[in-house]
């Protein structure tokens, strides 16, 4: 059986600094290496779907590789996922697949012998959460060091920072309205409180049903001026003005930038040319 990208902890520690490795050297050598020369992986994505798209497909290409595009609607039907996989495996090298269903990408992982890859489902987001761990050990020498703040509603990058907190060590912390807390983390339901001694703010968007509950907890200028010096703050895209986050702190020095996410496309590429490896 290969191994296989579903959850953060599918990986070891070890395994993270090693995909960070891979993607520095990545950093280096782009255009001139093609370790994905002959190589095909198949990607389920939605038409919604923008930025781990893009960066997946830019990325494969560009170490030499050929995608083939599916909607996620595809694996919706009749046919046993295992006869699709089993059939799938003859001809391609791995599968990138985002799904809301994530017994569906579990399952797919489960009946094949080449490397599967979660880009999304409704529990987890897990490339995600890697690179900005990647992008964020970058900024500062000591991630694990670092305290975190997860302002949002339980759901796939929350559930994602929770993993990837209790594999990697750091402390992250939850602050959200009564009914959204995440299990097993300490929550706050005073942002003031929760974001004073802080280091990387992280956000998610708000459900539209929950979108009234959340009126006190949207990051202010003011907010981030009560963490850390040095502090962060790192929405998890996409993200609305005026909503999670204010104009005001977007524009501001705290926002980590549209440039962070440039690290996507290479831990995607190290993601794959690891499990590919393995």
């Amino acid at each position: 059986m290969s191994k296989n990208l579903i959850f953060i902890d599918d990986f070891s520690k070890e395994e993270i600094y090693e995909i960070f490795k891979r993607a520095d050297k990545l950093a280096k050598t782009t255009n001139q290496i093609k370790p994905l020369e002959g190589k095909t992986v198949v990607l389920f994505f939605p038409e919604s779907s923008i930025r781990t798209r893009v960066t997946f497909e830019k990325g494969i290409q560009e170490l030499g590789g050929k995608t083939i595009l599916f909607p996620p609607s595809a694996l919706d039907k009749k046919e046993a996922l295992e006869d699709v996989m089993g059939y799938l495996e003859n001809w391609v090298d791995a599968v990138v697949v985002r799904h809301s269903n994530i017994e569906i990408v579990k399952s797919m992982a489960k009946q094949t012998r080449i490397p599967v890859i979660n880009a999304m489902t409704s529990e987890n987001h897990p490339c995600e959460i890697i690179a900005d761990l990647y992008a964020l050990s970058k900024l500062y020498k000591d991630i694990e060091k670092k305290k975190f703040l997860f302002v949002g509603a339980k759901g796939n990058i929350g559930n994602s920072w929770k993993t990837a907190a209790k594999l990697m060590g750091f402390e992250l912390e939850q602050c959200c309205p009564v009914g959204y807390e995440m299990e097993g983390i300490k929550s706050y339901t005073n942002i003031e409180e929760a974001i004073s001694d802080k280091d990387i703010i992280c956000t998610d968007s708000i459900p539209d049903k929950a979108m009234e509950d959340f009126k006190a907890y949207q990051i202010t200028l003011q907010h981030m001026e009560k963490a850390n010096q040095g502090a962060v703050l790192n929405p998890c895209p996409p993200f609305f003005r005026g909503k999670e986050i204010s104009e005001e702190v977007i524009n501001s020095d705290y926002f980590v930038g549209y440039g962070f996410k440039k690290d996507l496309l290479l831990v995607q590429q190290a993601i794959l040319c690891y499990l590919l490896d393995k």
